[in-house]
């Protein structure tokens, strides 16, 4: 790690205990909601398929998927794979993640441009973010001989960065088209209805706290490139 700067570390370090708090809350906010139990009774499951067959999506599967939070809609296989704890639960936390990962799904097949201009991305974002560490430490080490070692990772970290921002529209989308599809069916009201929606909500966070530290990062790494190509 010689020659590693100490500022990207700082920076680094900081973020990274952001995201362990707010991750931590939103934990903290899904176990609170895990205790209460929808009137209806249904669960994540049965939340999810209902939400399907309200937008008359036929060709996507709910299916269980194992961990914790570890709940996605995948376009590939067309499933929305939901966690132990929403698949058979009939919680209000529950039931707010299966409506918003079956809000991915309404998106899909709706063509929402940001989820295409994302799933466009993936590819590159995912071989950025593979050479990311390297570069970096390789950019440091040989900033003031080399600094276009250090503009090629600011291209590979904006990638990253970009990716993230556009992350955003998708995840308050998909979050809104589930509340609103979750009140307006009567699936959860009144108090139910708030408990999602603040569940939801730290779960955004979590994408937003992601995105500024994506976005920091890169400044900085633009500020390291002109003050060594002032040099």
């Amino acid at each position: 790690m010689i020659g590693f700067d100490m500022g990207y570390m700082l920076i680094g370090g900081l973020f990274s205990v952001v995201g362990f708090l707010v991750s931590t809350r939103l934990q903290s906010k899904f176990r609170h909601y895990s205790q209460f139990a929808l009137r209806n009774g249904l669960t994540g499951k049965e939340i999810a398929e209902a939400m399907l067959r309200h937008y008359n999506i036929n060709d996507v599967q709910v299916v269980p998927a194992q961990g914790f939070l570890t709940d996605h809609y995948n376009p590939m296989t067309k499933t929305v794979a939901l966690s132990e704890a929403v698949y058979a639960s009939n919680s209000i936390a529950a039931a707010a993640v299966a409506a918003h990962e079956c809000g991915h799904a309404v998106q899909h097949a709706t063509a929402y441009s940001m989820l295409q201009l994302r799933s466009r991305l993936v590819p590159f974002v995912q071989f950025s973010s593979m050479a990311q560490q390297w570069l970096l430490i390789a950019a440091f080490m040989v900033l003031n001989q080399f600094p276009q070692i250090m503009l090629i990772t600011i291209i590979a970290f904006a990638l990253t960065a970009a990716f993230s921002l556009i992350t955003l529209p998708v995840e308050f989308d998909a979050s809104r088209r589930a509340l609103v599809w979750l009140e307006e069916s009567g699936m959860a009201r009144g108090e139910e209805h708030d408990g999602a929606k603040d569940a939801l909500w730290w779960a955004a966070m979590t994408y937003v706290a992601a995105a500024l530290s994506a976005l920091v990062m890169v400044v900085y790494l633009v500020m390291r490139y002109l003050a060594a190509t002032r040099d």
